[in-house]
């Protein structure tokens, strides 16, 4: 396992005709981070923000987004990704939808906002943030729903808002099964950076920038890890 998981979204309905939709990879996903949370966040607490090259990600994005509008860290979990936002200048919240990891977020960085909601259907009017982050938040959200994902993010940002979207590169799913001895399993999806800037574009944003990186050895996971940034 490794400090690159996050959460995920909420209940909503099919378009018209074709029923609902069916979300149970979110109680699924939601029961696996309160379970594991405070182990979690035990394991990972050195990692923080990541290695150089995240970091400098994450300062290209700062950058980007200026230090006026809003930013929301989407899937924060213990909240490091966002208290290292915060510490370059950004009006920055998170939001998860695990209970015990906000818990942790909020006991560990106590001058922050962290809200419980859903990355499908967020609690923001249209055009309200001027950036949004998924770091590693997206990879519980099936495939067939990634459409949907994208769409909600570009709804909440601004015209020229920026979104960085960072997800392990792979084809196959890591699957994580008793974790830290507990009674649970998740899927861990991992996904190609081409296919990923493809729904982006569909979803109307432009994609800027498209890394990837091999994983720093002292992680343990091996695989590639991507990067994208893009603007609506």
């Amino acid at each position: 396992m490794t400090d690159d998981t996050a959460r995920g979204a909420a209940p909503r309905t099919g378009s018209p005709g074709t029923g609902p939709v069916d979300n149970g990879f979110l109680d699924t996903t939601r029961a696996f981070y309160d379970t594991i949370a405070e182990d979690y966040a035990d394991r990972f607490r050195s990692a923080g923000a990541g290695g150089p090259l995240d970091r400098a990600l994450m300062s290209a994005f700062a950058e980007l987004v200026g230090g006026e509008g809003r930013v929301a860290d989407l899937g924060c979990g213990p909240g490091r990704v966002t208290a290292h936002l915060a510490s370059l200048g950004l009006r920055v919240f998170g939001l998860d939808l695990s209970a015990s990891m906000l818990a942790i977020a909020r006991r560990e960085n106590p001058g922050l906002r962290f809200e419980q909601g859903s990355m499908l259907e967020l609690d923001l009017p249209d055009g309200a943030l001027a950036g949004a982050v998924s770091w590693y938040s997206s990879i519980h959200t099936p495939r067939e729903r990634l459409p949907d994902l994208f769409a909600e993010v570009r709804r909440v940002l601004a015209p020229g808002g920026h979104l960085l979207l960072a997800f392990q590169a792979g084809d196959e799913p890591l699957r994580l099964d008793r974790p830290f001895g507990h009674p649970v399993a998740l899927d861990f999806e991992r996904r190609r950076p081409g296919p990923m800037a493809e729904l982006l574009e569909k979803a109307g944003f432009t994609v800027l920038s498209r890394t990837v990186r091999v994983q720093e050895e002292d992680t343990s996971s091996k695989v590639p890890q991507a990067c994208l940034i893009a603007r609506r």
